[in-house]
């Protein structure tokens, strides 16, 4: 068996529910086009504000993933 060799992207996920949701929201996104992620990465949380309340949560992750052997 080879050594993984492994790519990290940056992404920014939304939710106006939860932390939690704006990554799942994050994840699944980058699920549409990057094959084999396996972790993800918690860079910066942060939440935009609308007439004195939070209107939604914005989670910056990056994501992990195993290149492909060839």
């Amino acid at each position: 068996m080879s050594a993984h060799i492994y790519k990290k992207v940056e992404i920014v996920g939304s939710s106006a529910t939860s932390i939690e949701d704006a990554v799942n929201n994050a994840v699944a996104k980058a699920a549409e086009s990057i094959r084999h992620i396996r972790w993800v990465e918690i860079v910066e949380t942060r939440c935009h504000v609308e007439e004195q309340k939070i209107a939604y949560w914005q989670v910056t992750v990056k994501i992990g993933f195993t290149l492909d052997e060839n």
